[in-house]
């Protein structure tokens, strides 16, 4: 039944309002007249849809890349829709096998938690908490007995499963998957069922899994879900998706000055990209693009209000203004930032006056390894005093005051 068909002009109109926001910028969606019928529905009832995202708490970091989904789940909240924010506790000690090419470490219980933990500080962020329901698919998981679970796995076959690209690539080079790898679909496609969702979001490479929703409810008898596939946001190389493990990431709970500096370094043709899909800014996005493409506006310029914003969105207006100050200062002007961290050199770690450079980049944490540090160095990457130190063996005088520069945005000034 079509519940267009039972609006008035008013329901119409914001039956009209609500897609033509909730479907920009996203890559597909199935079935997308299934979505205006269940947001039809809603105006007319007056009854919110249940949206869900399913985190698998596999880290605790949340970058820019996964803040696409969120900000649509947030223009949901806007029109009154309830968010269904669903850790996968149960789920993540299996881990997702998406895109991977081997089978994933499974997390503890602690590891777990202690990253739900991380991922709803930073969501709330962007999420309204007051329209957010956050579940934890334990819940309905673990009680299951065995006869359940084989109740739920006879409902899809084999052939099914090996139709995901990343079990087929699998399977077709004679890399193992394990039993328990076909339960993450299985399992994330029967929360939408616990929870009866109406739209579930995710990135594209989750459509197997969205899509798993879908036939699950339709196999308890459930009313089948809408599924939103939003595009996947490439990092800072502007080739892969955006990801912590290759490093071409903006982390939203970064410092200021590190969200500006990287946001600084977004290919040009990648920025109104950027702007659309993980930018709270909704207006002037279509004269942005003429102002870049006839030349009126300069993109150093655009780039420095999607770097503005970004640390605006996580730190609030005042860090932005400092952000942009300390980037205007060391880097248009050449200059050194006006406020440099001091470190105190431990006596411990002074041989005769001397330390070694790594040694001194892991004290200050400038450096989270000394592999990374050494590489940081071959590359160029640190300064003494303005001077270029290559040498990853390299023992430095130490002396009060000196300037350690690591890449373009970490300073610090020595103490002895």
């Amino acid at each position: 039944m079509d519940k267009r068909d039972k609006l008035n002009s008013e329901q119409l109109e914001e039956l009209s309002r609500q897609l033509e926001t909730l479907t920009r910028g996203t890559a597909e969606i199935v079935p997308e007249e299934q979505l205006a019928n269940k947001l039809a529905g809603s105006i007319a009832s007056g009854v919110p849809l249940k949206i869900k995202l399913g985190l698998d708490p596999s880290a605790p970091d949340i970058h820019v890349g996964h803040t696409v989904v969120l900000h649509k789940l947030r223009q949901f909240q806007q029109f009154g829709h309830r968010v269904q924010l669903l850790i996968g506790d149960f789920t993540g000690r299996i881990g997702d096998p998406t895109g991977k090419s081997e089978t994933r470490k499974q997390l503890t219980e602690e590891d777990v938690q202690r990253n739900a933990a991380t991922y709803k500080e930073q969501i709330f962020k962007i999420l309204d908490p007051d329209r957010t329901e956050v579940v934890y698919n334990s819940e309905w998981l673990a009680p299951m007995t065995f006869a359940d679970v084989v109740s739920l796995a006879a409902k899809v076959t084999v052939a099914r499963m090996l139709e995901r690209d990343d079990f087929t690539k699998r399977y077709a080079s004679g890399q193992p998957i394990s039993i328990h790898e076909f339960f993450y679909p299985l399992m994330q496609g029967y929360d939408s069922v616990a929870l009866e969702t109406d739209v579930e979001l995710g990135g594209t490479d989750q459509k197997f899994n969205l899509l798993m929703g879908r036939m699950l409810q339709k196999e308890y008898g459930k009313e089948t879900q809408a599924a939103i596939m939003m595009p996947l946001l490439e990092g800072l190389d502007g080739v892969q998706k955006m990801s912590k493990s290759l490093g071409n990431y903006i982390g939203i709970n970064e410092e200021p000055k590190e969200i500006y500096g990287k946001a600084m370094s977004v290919p040009d043709e990648l920025m109104l990209k950027y702007y659309e899909l993980s930018t709270d800014i909704n207006e002037g996005l279509a004269e942005l693009k003429r102002g870049l493409a006839d030349g009126s506006v300069h993109p150093r310029d655009a780039k420095m209000k999607l770097a503005f914003t970004f640390v605006r969105m996580y730190h609030g207006e005042e860090a932005a203004k400092e952000a942009e100050h300390h980037f205007v200062t060391v880097f248009q002007q050449r200059s050194l930032p006006d406020e440099i961290e001091e470190f105190e050199i431990p006596a411990a770690e002074i041989d005769n006056g001397s330390i070694r450079l790594v040694k001194l980049l892991l004290a200050s944490r400038l450096q989270p390894s000394g592999a990374e540090a050494r590489r940081t160095i071959q590359g160029g990457g640190v300064k003494i005093n303005e001077e270029k130190i290559t040498d990853p063996n390299a023992v430095i005088s130490v002396n009060n005051g000196d300037i350690v520069q690591v890449g373009k945005r970490k300073f610090i000034r020595l103490k002895v």
